[in-house]
């Protein structure tokens, strides 16, 4: 008998043990959980907001820099050279809403497209200039966090308008294609004449990238455009239709 009643307390305190540890489990999961939902705000919110505050200082930099007197009609002084880093205009995107507009900045290192800005590829190819003769103007954007200028990259279509804007010029691009999928790997989409793109020889084009699927750097998408129009800033900045 008391060898039975023995038992059954052995029994009871390794059950009431194991509850104990499974409470404890369960507490760290929770806290292991509280403190990976804080890691992803901080990821997908707050580095968004830091990097939107860099980019709209940027931009008002830039802006400022423009209110300098311009070079006369006819100027032969050669076009400006950008060095990494180096503000150079804005990219604006209809189909990403009303009033979108991103800083284009040179280089697509962290460091530069963290600050919430698009930055224009200088390597395996340096990209053209818009106002160059031709070649291909090739940016890269964050799809989430730091900003996440490209977040709805997947919302262009075959024949929205896209527009750069430079101190002296808008440049009114039409999307001509898109890639919704490819290789990490696949420098040929921002060639001078971008590889699967529906373009065949030289000409003035503007190539979007930037990672997919949403919250993951697995594969890259891309979007095509061509240069239509060329449209001169009038004094007061007035916008082309296609941003109105």
């Amino acid at each position: 008998m008391g060898t039975a009643i023995g038992g059954g307390r052995g029994r009871r305190g390794r059950r009431g043990r194991t509850a104990v540890a499974l409470g404890l489990l369960g507490e760290l999961l929770i806290t292991l959980g509280l403190l990976l939902a804080l890691f992803v705000g901080y990821s997908l919110w707050w580095t968004g907001v830091v990097a939107d505050r860099a980019a709209g200082r940027a931009g008002d930099r830039l802006r400022q820099s423009w209110t300098a007197p311009a070079a006369p009609p006819g100027d032969t002084a050669p076009a400006p050279r950008y060095a990494a880093g180096d503000g150079l205009g804005f990219l604006h995107v209809p189909a990403f809403g009303r009033g979108d507009r991103t800083l284009i900045r040179m280089g697509t290192t962290a460091e530069v497209l963290n600050e919430g800005v698009a930055g224009v590829y200088e390597e395996p190819y340096r990209s053209a200039m818009p106002w160059d003769a031709e070649g291909n103007f090739a940016l890269a954007a964050h799809r989430d966090g730091h900003g996440a200028r490209f977040h709805d990259l997947d919302r262009l279509a075959v024949g929205d308008p896209v527009v750069v804007e430079t101190r002296d010029a808008w440049y009114v691009y039409r999307v001509a294609g898109t890639l919704p999928q490819t290789s990490k790997y696949d420098v040929g989409v921002v060639a001078p004449v971008p590889e699967h793109s529906p373009f065949t020889g030289p000409g003035r084009y503007l190539t979007l990238t930037t990672c997919t699927p949403v919250y993951t750097s697995r594969y890259r998408m891309a979007v095509w455009a061509q240069l239509v129009r060329v449209d001169p800033v009038d004094p007061h900045r007035t916008p082309p239709p296609e941003l109105r």
